[in-house]
């Protein structure tokens, strides 16, 4: 076991970063109230779910009562097609009769409670604009009359994705640890309500809904986008303060509480995932987020953090030197990446496919004189990063070819092992009808840019 020693900070220090921290301004609040889209938003995706199941009926599970201290969050498919936080609650969508119901029990002083609306309890149809809202207790009585009228039920397979999860990670995981451990075995909760349903209805048969939700979330809508935009000019901000607030002798979680700070003041729930600081030995450890090295004078730092607004996630990366001024070797390998990411933002158009965007990029590196026998543009090469959306890693993987409205993160990197040096350059790129909007656009990004910046008082 290796155990790692760092001073604990005076509180000299641990004042001076608090007075960093409150003096900073971050703009207005943008939290919402009600449902984070208009209910007709989540009305149009209920209704293309119901066009995927013509001959069957959807169930599909919110998120059950938290166990903890932590504020709750709804499953995402349950969220995308309701916009309702409420727990214990169930989502029947019939497409045959092309209609919707929603189940669940609540008082208006347990919503309150739990941060949402009265009106939800009051009025639940005017409040979701679903047609039919029952109490959660109808729940076994209602599938029993469905599966005497159906041939097909559908359900979510997967496990349910909740606030700083990803789907299929969460599912290698729950394999690893419960599904495939010898000494466990069990069945996640949705795979227990597969069983149940085959068991108590064999004359049914029994499919899976989560890849036919999941292609839905991959094309985002225009409030969506406009969600995201919101979302990303947040995440723009919190880098940007950031970058005022480092140089050599604070701590990483200085940094950190920073980004964090400006990210709830701005109105989002928080940050989309743990802060991200890699810097010195933990280069090669791209997800290192323990913040526990004092910055050292000739430090290289790659940051990666985004906000998490009502429920739409931003995915941005910065990689700076500490002291505001890049080394020779700094500035090449920088420069590598930086070279990358802008000729991506160039070629991306609909209809582009991955290996299309690598041949394209390296001709357009080639007429910039660049060298790809280097062994960063072997490894950085162009291409398309992993979705970005309800998840920091969103449902669908990465895409295959480009579409109108797909959201998802160009992000060329490398780290070198024994050199204490990672390079990341990470934005949040939407596919428009002609070509790309980069959402995070607004932080410093050359090297004149970035010294210019950090040298600034």
């Amino acid at each position: 076991m290796r155990v790692t020693l760092f001073r604990i900070p005076s509180m000299a220090r641990l004042r001076r970063c608090a007075l960093m921290v409150l003096m900073i301004c971050a703009g207005t609040p943008t939290l919402f109230a009600g449902l984070p889209f208009d209910k007709s938003e989540y009305a149009a995706r209920r209704q293309k779910l119901m066009e995927k199941i013509p001959d069957g009926v959807a169930i599909v599970w919110g998120a059950q009562p938290l166990t903890n201290y932590y504020r709750y969050s709804q499953n995402n498919d349950f969220m995308y097609l309701t916009g309702v936080e409420i727990a214990d609650a169930v989502l029947i969508v019939d497409g045959a009769s092309k209609s919707s119901t929603l189940l669940f029990t609540s008082t208006e002083d347990a919503a309150r409670a739990e941060g949402i609306g009265a009106e939800l309890v009051k009025n639940p149809r005017e409040y979701t604009g679903i047609e039919r809202v029952l109490p959660y207790e109808n729940l076994d009585t209602m599938i029993a009359n469905i599966a005497s009228r159906t041939r097909v039920l559908y359900t979510c397979f997967q496990p349910e994705e909740l606030y700083r999860e990803a789907s299929l990670e969460k599912l290698r995981t729950l394999q690893r640890s419960m599904l495939l451990n010898t000494w466990d075995g069990r069945q996640t909760r949705e795979l227990q309500f597969v069983n149940w349903l085959k068991q108590r209805f064999p004359q049914v048969e029994v499919r899976d809904c989560s890849p036919l939700i999941w292609e839905l979330r991959t094309i985002k809508s225009p409030a969506e986008i406009a969600l995201l935009r919101r979302a990303a000019q947040i995440g723009v901000k919190a880098h940007t303060e950031l970058l005022k607030a480092v140089r050599p002798g604070i701590y990483e979680f200085e940094l950190s509480a920073v980004f964090n700070y400006i990210c709830e003041k701005a109105g989002a729930q928080e940050s989309a995932y743990g802060v991200i600081i890699s810097s010195g030995e933990n280069h090669p450890y791209v997800h290192y987020s323990r913040h526990d090295r004092l910055l050292k004078d000739g430090d290289f730092i790659v940051v990666d953090a985004g906000p998490d607004l009502d429920y739409y996630d931003i995915d941005i990366t910065t990689s700076f030197p500490a002291n505001g001024r890049f080394t020779p070797r700094q500035k090449e390998v920088y420069e590598a990446a930086l070279a990358v990411h802008e000729a991506n933002l160039k070629v991306y158009r609909p209809g582009l496919t991955a290996e299309q965007c690598r041949g394209e990029v390296d001709e357009l590196l080639k007429k910039q004189g660049f060298d790809l026998n280097k062994d960063y543009f072997k490894r950085m090469r162009g291409g398309f990063g992993h979705y970005v959306g309800m998840a920091t890693h969103d449902v669908g993987g990465s895409p295959q070819v480009l579409r109108p409205g797909m959201v998802f993160a160009n992000e060329p990197y490398m780290f070198w092992r024994g050199e204490d040096l990672g390079v990341r350059v990470e934005n949040t790129i939407v596919i428009t009808d002609t070509g790309c909007e980069n959402l995070t656009a607004g932080i410093p990004r050359t090297i004149r840019e970035i010294e210019s910046f950090m040298q600034k008082k």
